[in-house]
């Protein structure tokens, strides 16, 4: 279907790297077919053919040949990331995931890696990184599952307390369970036990960390560090102290550099500040480990 190239919207590239000109421009004057570009029908948003669309335009062309694709517009991104995997590099199909993770945390780990291309294990390290976590997964074949079957097996163990009759479809049904969880939640019952495993209670207790609290702002802390001998005087201490006085940023700071960052280097900007944001939380978990080590 030809259709009108104004009508088109521009896609968001998977690539960290954005268009390459250089691409368009060896497109634009090979002369040869340019296949149908990937549109999606209720945006008009590009999906899968920037360089080719941007080759017909230098081309002199008004219309272009479209394949329309529907669903929601929140997973375009996730779509175009798939049929342009061939084309992207670790990096591109890292950050893609990162951003699944953000705006699609009830994907499963196997959902978002068959889109990235990645290993499901490489985007479990990921998710545990952005914190991508949600009270569901649906997995690649559309299914939900709770990430923690906690609350579905109490519900099922009432169930069965109430209706010990009841089949393991029914109470599998209204508890949002499987029935060979129902089945093991009857099993536990009959001997007298949780019906909540004590690893599934263990992951309920950690699944919100409590907040912290009398957490410094860097403008008192770090005349404090400056003060101290044991920090000025050694190495590994001068370096702590270079590195926090380089990347500090004050709570309200940012918001001058947000609105004068240009647009094709938000993603860019957004991906190496949330990745500094990871590594400083390592470190600062490492740091927290090591003085309750030492507290011991």
């Amino acid at each position: 279907m030809l259709v009108d190239i104004t009508a088109l919207r521009p896609a968001e590239s998977p690539r960290l790297a954005g268009c390459s000109q250089e691409f368009v421009r060896s497109l634009a004057s090979s002369g040869a077919h340019l296949p149908p570009i990937v549109v999606h029908r209720p945006t008009m948003k590009v999906v899968d053919g920037t360089h080719r669309l941007k080759a017909a335009v230098l081309r002199g062309c008004r219309s272009v040949e479209v394949e329309y694709v529907d669903g929601p517009a929140e997973d375009v991104f996730g779509l175009s990331v798939s049929l342009n995997l061939s084309t992207l590099s670790t990096a591109d199909r890292e950050a893609a995931a990162r951003r699944l993770l953000r705006s699609h945390p009830q994907w499963s780990d196997r959902a978002i890696a068959a889109s990235t291309g990645l290993a499901a294990k490489s985007v479990g390290v990921l998710r545990r990184a952005v914190g991508g976590q949600a009270a569901v997964r649906v997995g690649r074949d559309g299914k939900v599952r709770p990430v923690n079957s906690a609350a579905g097996r109490r519900l099922a163990g009432q169930m069965i307390t109430e209706r010990p009759d009841a089949s393991l479809r029914d109470v599998a049904r209204v508890a949002g369970v499987s029935p060979g969880t129902v089945r093991d939640v009857r099993r536990r019952l009959s001997a007298g036990l949780d019906p909540v495993p004590e690893r599934m209670r263990a992951a309920e207790d950690t699944a919100v960390p409590a907040p912290r609290a009398g957490v410094r702002t860097p403008d008192a802390t770090l005349p404090i560090l400056r003060r101290d001998p044991s920090v000025r005087f050694t190495e590994q201490g001068r370096v702590a102290l270079r590195w926090l006085e380089a990347h500090v940023v004050s709570e309200g700071e940012w918001g001058a550099v947000v609105a004068g960052v240009p647009s094709h280097c938000r993603e860019l900007v957004a991906d190496m500040a949330r990745g500094c944001a990871e590594a400083w939380v390592e470190m600062a978990e490492a740091l927290e480990r090591e003085n309750r080590r030492t507290a011991v």
